[in-house]
């Protein structure tokens, strides 16, 4: 396939990077896969010269940072050995696959201390895990930016809607969307519910148009995700972890109940959901009870949903009918898996500022023949926000509510196949413009 680049949210943050004064060394975070190195080969072209180093693949580079945290001693080496100058404002040197290499990581401190005017940058798969035994490598010094797979936006822009994106975004509840566009916007949603946002398969989509190769993609997306769990950690078993993995696909949509478990006791489980989580496979969603701000300051662990990183790889996993999303308008339908409902927590997440690893929370009331639950709750203005994924009428959002009554909200958010709208207390936003919000 022909090597093209798919325009991310991340491309802006990049280029103020670059003129940014006093700018730290940044480091590019996220799952595998999800386009952090094309990403950064892109932004190289902004640059005169561009020196790329893969730890996974040059072993033989890892020698000249032991014991030596010199930048100006090491880029001098890598020029050399690599044959590019490494000139300050005119080279960007990227690391890549850093968590192959710790002692790179702990360099980059020096970096930002000692050689400030020489662009760095650093990015790596299943980096969480080498920066849990480096709580302190950079702190001040290092600025993060966490990457996603695309979102709704960044998957129009792939499929060249810019156009449609920019009405799309001047809409409200309060003005609705040209009804043609409201329906163009859906055939998108309804796609990348199944292609998900992975650049490779979303690549492939745009030069192929064909839904059935993206499905072969994402089993083999699959099939790599499951080969990294021997390098998660020695202490979870692959066996272990592909159980966990199991398990949380299976109970996508609902609060993870560790008993529905087979074969595992609650540490190994509770290890598994953690490894899964440090290599951005699984995002939790975590009960608060939403009293007051932040929403983080109450909330109770033992009451956690997961979803995946990707629609695409959920879909995949769950053997949902394609047809059921292709030729329903019912999110009912939709929703099988509980799709639609995480579509809408990563769309979130991908929404927020990228230089933050936002949390997810949800809200759940357990009385006797009164049970309620809200999706999700989001903070906005210094206001607590409850958020639902719904098809129904009014009539049928009694847990919204009863949040708002007992919350003393202003006002609740319904995500659905409708176009913009307002009533009551309710206001209705597209699935598919949860970056409005």
């Amino acid at each position: 396939m022909a090597d093209w680049y798919l325009k991310r949210n991340i491309d802006n943050e990049l280029l103020a990077w670059k003129n940014e004064k006093g700018r730290k060394v940044l480091l590019i975070r996220g799952a595998r896969q999800v386009g952090k190195s094309s990403s950064i080969r892109n932004f190289g072209k902004k640059f005169e010269y561009f020196l790329e180093i893969d730890f996974e693949k040059n072993h033989d580079v890892h020698s000249i940072f032991e014991g030596n945290f010199n930048p100006k001693e090491i880029s001098e080496k890598l020029s050399v050995l690599f044959k590019i100058p490494v000139i300050p404002g005119k080279t960007l040197v990227s690391f890549d696959e850093v968590q192959c290499c710790p002692n790179v990581i702990r360099s980059l401190r020096y970096f930002y201390e000692d050689y400030p005017e020489l662009h760095v940058i650093a990015a790596g798969s299943l980096l969480e895990f080498a920066l849990e035994s480096l709580p302190s490598f950079g702190v001040g010094r290092i600025s993060s930016i966490f990457m996603y797979p695309l979102s709704y936006k960044e998957f129009l822009f792939a499929c060249g809607e810019e156009a449609l994106w920019e009405k799309v975004n001047e809409s409200s509840p309060e003005k609705p969307l040209f009804e043609l566009y409201h329906k163009k916007c859906l055939e998108y949603l309804k796609k990348i519910l199944i292609i998900g946002g992975m650049p490779a398969v979303v690549a492939d989509y745009i030069k192929n148009g064909q839904l059935l190769n993206s499905q072969k993609l994402l089993s083999n997306l699959i099939t790599s995700f499951k080969s990294d769990f021997s390098k998660y950690k020695k202490k979870g078993s692959d066996l272990h972890i592909s159980t966990v993995f199991n398990a949380a696909v299976n109970q996508s949509g609902g609060k993870f109940v560790f008993s529905n478990v087979e074969q595992l006791n609650y540490r190994q489980i509770k290890e598994g959901l953690e490894l899964l989580q440090n290599s951005g496979l699984l995002i939790p969603v975590i009960h608060s009870s939403a009293n007051a701000l932040p929403l983080g300051g109450e909330v109770n662990l033992k009451k956690q949903k997961f979803i995946l990183l990707d629609t695409g790889i959920l879909q995949r996993l769950s053997g949902l009918e394609l047809s059921d999303i292709l030729l329903n308008n019912d999110i009912s339908l939709i929703n099988k898996g509980a799709i639609a409902e995480q579509f809408a927590g990563l769309e979130i997440l991908k929404s927020s500022s990228c230089y933050m690893q936002d949390n997810l929370y949800f809200w759940s009331r357990e009385k006797p023949q009164s049970n309620a639950e809200i999706d999700y709750v989001i903070q906005k203005n210094g206001v607590i926000i409850p958020i639902e994924v719904k098809s129904g009428s009014t009539g049928k959002m009694q847990s919204m509510f009863v949040f708002l009554n007992e919350k003393k909200s202003e006002y609740g958010i319904r995500l659905s196949l409708e176009n913009f709208s307002v009533y009551d207390k309710i206001k209705v936003y597209p699935l598919y413009a949860i970056e409005n919000i």
